[in-house]
């Protein structure tokens, strides 16, 4: 599922998974749709855009983040081990969400990702290379372990899927800036879900 070098604008990522929408009318947008609409440029909007669809209304449904949580896994587990190009298990290629339910995320998105384009670009390019995205594929994949049970107080999944969110921005923009700025977001995100669950265990 590779593709030629395509822009990392959020703006445009966004416009193609929008294209997916009108052209199935009514019908349901396949994660495998939009997984080779935007996986020509690497993990890193395969880790992102899923994320930002969990803090849309989208991600209010039950079982939705740890859907999306089992996706972001997957593609980072792939970052990990150094493989080139993106695969996903035929059970997953083939999931969809209602095309109506995608344009309204989507809709809902455009001004964080107008703001993102203005604001991110290419800064110390030395924390933006293939060890610091491998290490963030490690991060990833801790923060994904937390999300299900995360699902039991509404929103609280957001937290470890805005540090996602974060990191798979840096790995598209080439921002290595951003990347250490994940890593911080995802250390917060580690001590909410600590404080959740200590809080819990003091509870039982």
């Amino acid at each position: 599922m590779q593709g030629p070098e395509k822009t990392t604008a959020v703006e445009d990522m966004l416009d193609q998974i929008q294209g997916l929408a009108d052209r199935n009318g009514h019908e349901a947008v396949s994660v495998g749709e939009v997984a080779s609409a935007i996986g020509g440029r690497g993990f890193g909007p395969l880790l992102f855009i899923p994320p930002l669809f969990e803090i849309t209304p989208i991600g209010a449904v039950p079982g939705v983040p740890t859907f999306i949580a089992l996706i972001c896994a997957i593609f980072a587990f792939q970052l990990v081990i150094g493989r080139k190009d993106v695969w996903l298990p035929g059970f997953v290629d083939r999931m969809s969400v209602k095309a109506a339910h995608v344009s309204k995320a989507v809709t809902s998105l455009r001004g964080i990702g107008a703001w993102l384009d203005r604001h991110f670009g290419r800064r110390l390019d030395w924390f933006a290379g293939p060890k610091a995205s491998r290490i963030a594929g490690i991060v990833i994949l801790g923060l994904c372990l937390t999300v299900p049970p995360l699902e039991l107080v509404p929103w609280l999944s957001s937290a470890p899927m805005l540090a996602i969110a974060f990191l798979g921005l840096a790995m598209t923009v080439r921002d290595g800036l951003l990347i250490l700025t994940g890593f911080v977001v995802a250390g917060l995100a580690a001590i909410t879900v600590y404080i959740f669950f200590a809080g819990g265990a003091g509870a039982a």
